[in-house]
């Protein structure tokens, strides 16, 4: 205890320097805990975007392509599928609910989604969670439309609002479908997934904006809000759909038996086994985050280890009053190391606290522009072991100046060297 108090005394009257110090290992520690923080959250919120689904069909291709424009909203299907390949499916007797998705448009860089109001009763995210309304309810005829919260945030909608949309998925379209707006009558709560940037409609909807359109282009004829009750608007082709199943036993089988489907090329994948998958992609980038991260966090301490060696010099007399006054080596040789290992935990300290404090800079930031929601939360074992070899790295780093300060001897300590 003696000692600590002694190190704590030594390390304030060289505070500017223990300062530095301690800024520099706080920054290497945030960046370490920060990019393992953004690895596991972002894990996660690719984990949560789909659950409680069973299967995910669409247009045979690669099974992370097909994830990830059916959940992610990215990309776009190599294929359609018919709609009576679909009824086909959703009246088998494994299956309990499905949901269609129709993908293709947009509206002001946000994803259209046609679909049925079965996707507000069935969807899941998160741990089984419900899509909850923040304002009004689901879209009952063909020109009604449902928003996700971020589109709704972004741009200022509310409920009643009319809006267009545009052909295609990028953001600028130079074709409308300007003949039918959409009138907005539901606002979901924020999810943290790809809902929150999407405009959701019926596929009805979808129909009827295509209506007299041949290849992707219009040709004469289209549809007017008056005239939606003298047509059929019943869909030729979707883009993807999710299954639910009476039972988890039947699931490989009726995977297979869509593999296998002879009448179109379709496919089915398992959602976690594609979001795996997907991972497995980005597990280069990761490692090499990881890898950068503990690099700094080896160039705090070796600064620390330079600061530490340099003082050395400039305490030699320091050292010599100290064991002219009774201290013996092993004294010296337990303060320098408490020093070192006080710096540490210092710095490691004041890195959580950046951490922290820049999580809840990057919060909104984060959401707003990745969709990305970062969680506020305590630190996680694996955290508080990187933390832990951190500040057990700043005493053995210590170890070196100290065995230097313990050859020194008094003799030593008190030549004045020219």
């Amino acid at each position: 205890m003696a000692i600590a108090k002694l190190a704590l005394k030594s390390l304030y009257n060289r505070r500017g320097t223990a300062i530095l110090t301690v800024f520099a290992i706080a920054l290497s520690v945030t960046l370490l805990l920060g990019v393992e923080r953004v690895r596991t959250q972002t894990k996660e919120n690719f984990a949560n975007t789909l659950s409680g689904t069973d299967l995910i069909v669409g247009a045979r291709t690669g099974q992370v392509q097909l994830l990830l424009y059916s959940v992610f909203r990215i990309g776009n299907a190599t294929n359609n599928i018919s709609w009576q390949t679909y009824q086909e499916i959703a009246n088998d007797k494994a299956v309990k609910w499905t949901v269609p998705f129709s993908l293709g448009d947009s509206h002001r860089g946000f994803r259209v989604l046609g679909t049925t109001p079965d996707y507000f009763k069935y969807y899941r995210f998160g741990q089984k969670q419900h899509l909850n309304f923040h304002q009004g309810q689901s879209f009952g005829s063909p020109i009604e439309a449902v928003l996700g919260a971020e589109v709704a945030k972004k741009l200022n909608y509310q409920l009643g609002q009319e809006i267009v949309i545009a052909h295609g998925s990028s953001d600028v379209s130079f074709t409308k479908h300007d003949n039918l707006p959409f009138k907005v009558v539901g606002i979901l709560d924020p999810t943290g997934t790809p809902v929150d940037r999407t405009v959701h409609v019926s596929l009805a909807g979808i129909e009827a904006i295509h209506f007299g359109w041949q290849n992707g282009a219009p040709r004469g004829g289209q549809l007017q809000a008056d005239q939606l009750d003298q047509v059929a608007l019943e869909p030729e082709v979707i883009t993807a759909f999710l299954v639910g199943l009476k039972s988890k036993m039947h699931t490989f089988a009726l995977q297979r038996k869509i593999n296998e489907y002879q009448q179109e090329a379709i496919m089915a994948v398992l959602p976690g086994v594609a979001l795996q998958e997907l991972w497995s992609t980005m597990s280069m980038a990761e490692n090499a985050l990881l890898v950068v991260s503990g690099f700094v966090v080896v160039s705090g301490l070796l600064g620390m280890l330079t600061t530490l060696l340099t003082s050395l010099n400039e305490r030699r007399r320091e050292m010599a009053i100290l064991r002219s006054v009774g201290a013996r080596p092993g004294h010296i040789f337990s303060l320098l190391i408490s020093e070192a290992g006080l710096l540490a935990l210092a710095g490691a300290l004041t890195g959580v606290s950046l951490l922290y404090g820049l999580i809840l800079i990057i919060r909104p930031i984060a959401m707003d522009m990745f969709g990305i929601y970062v969680r506020l939360s305590a630190l996680t074992q694996y955290e508080l072991i990187l933390l832990s070899i951190v500040v057990i790295s700043g005493f053995i780093i210590g170890l070196f100046p100290a065995w230097r300060a313990y050859r020194m001897s008094l003799a030593d300590g008190m030549t004045i060297r020219i």
